[in-house]
């Protein structure tokens, strides 16, 4: 499916300015509400498949819903199709994304689920960088149309929920049925050190944001149309490698130390994009942004697997989602709008300056640890 994501998204920034007239800003928008969404989502699909019992009838039915809305990208002639095609298919990516990630867990010894989690990125990630060669490729054969590249996508799409149907089975993870299914009121269960997961993973959020500005960023230091999916490629391909040895020293060293480096990462990113000059400092940047991803999207993942119960897997994962689907809502609106208002360079700096201050407050909240000690 991610195949078939990238396909588009590679191109969608590009698309909606180009060829639709849409502003950065409203880029910004569309990107937000669409993260924002699957977030949401994934707080009822998690705690669906926790009260009964189930994940693979969830996961099947948002592969479903993302493979049905890829024509629509396709169709669309105006911002809000686009934006209408988007909100389908991150509900879709809602509904499959709690259920599956606590299907892992559900499947995965503890003392190697960083491992696990760094896999299943890492593969989910090689889709993202393949998606968007495919489109490069595309974009040659049919001369910059990108309305035929967005049908094209439709195949992968296609298949992968063939891959749910026949491919994942259930019954080897051992999930039973809850002797009593869950209420509303047993989520009160989840513990403390599961809501600071939750919130060290917004304030990480709001240092980043989509990654459509790193494809307008390339565009705009002269990275031609045709080329513009070699962004994501970039990107996912650092991303891909660097995750699941991420994901091994996740089980070996402390979180707080793998964020400090993730965040250093990312500031370096910022710093990169914002000053580094024409598409080589673009792609330095751009790189540098994935090992940041790397570093840190399968630790969270394992800390929120970690932390919560295991018949509250779901719904752990669909909170912690939400919360930080809404971060990036917000930070991607702000960048919007300090694009259109300010320029490329204010946007990396204002990310950067957000980054500094979640290394700041990690810093300072392990001050405190010792101190009480």
């Amino acid at each position: 499916m991610d195949v078939s994501s990238e396909m588009i998204h590679a191109l969608l920034p590009l698309f909606l300015t180009t060829t639709l007239g849409a502003s950065v800003a409203l880029v910004g928008i569309i990107d937000g509400v669409a993260e924002s969404t699957a977030a949401i989502s994934k707080v009822f699909s998690g705690y669906i498949s926790d009260r009964v019992g189930r994940r693979k009838p969830l996961i099947l039915l948002g592969y479903a819903l993302g493979a049905a809305s890829k024509p629509f990208f396709a169709l669309a002639h105006t911002p809000a199709l686009v934006f209408a095609a988007r909100f389908s298919d991150r509900i879709g990516k809602g509904l499959r994304g709690a259920p599956r990630d606590a299907l892992v867990a559900d499947i995965t010894p503890a003392e190697i689920r960083g491992r696990a989690y760094g896999l299943r990125q890492a593969l989910d990630t090689a889709g993202a960088f393949a998606g968007p060669l495919i489109a490069i490729a595309l974009m040659a054969l049919f001369a910059d149309n990108m309305r035929s590249v967005f049908w094209v996508a439709l195949i992968p799409a296609v298949l992968a929920v063939l891959c749910v149907v026949i491919g994942v089975e259930e019954r080897a993870a051992g999930l039973e049925r809850p002797k009593a299914p869950i209420r509303i009121g047993d989520l009160r269960r989840l513990p403390r050190s599961f809501w600071n997961v939750v919130a060290l993973g917004v304030l990480f959020t709001l240092a980043r944001f989509s990654e459509a500005f790193l494809i307008l960023k390339a565009n705009a230091e002269g990275l031609p149309l045709m080329w513009a999916p070699l962004v994501l490629v970039v990107m996912n391909v650092v991303y891909s490698l660097g995750a699941y040895p991420a994901g091994a020293l996740a089980d070996r060293l402390p979180a707080r130390t793998l964020f400090l480096m993730g965040i250093a990462v990312l500031i370096g990113a910022d710093l990169t994009l914002a000053f580094g000059a024409g598409i080589a400092g673009a792609f330095a940047g751009i790189a540098l942004w994935g090992a940041h991803m790397a570093l840190t999207q399968g630790l969270l993942a394992k800390l929120v697997a970690d932390r919560a119960p295991a018949d509250l897997r779901g719904s752990a994962f669909g909170f912690f989602n939400l919360a930080t689907g809404v971060a990036l809502l917000l930070a991607s609106v702000a960048a919007g709008l300090l694009w259109d208002a300010v320029g490329p360079t204010a946007t990396f700096l204002g990310g950067g300056a957000f980054a500094l201050a979640a290394g700041a407050v990690l810093l300072g909240v392990g001050r405190s640890r010792r101190t009480a000690r």
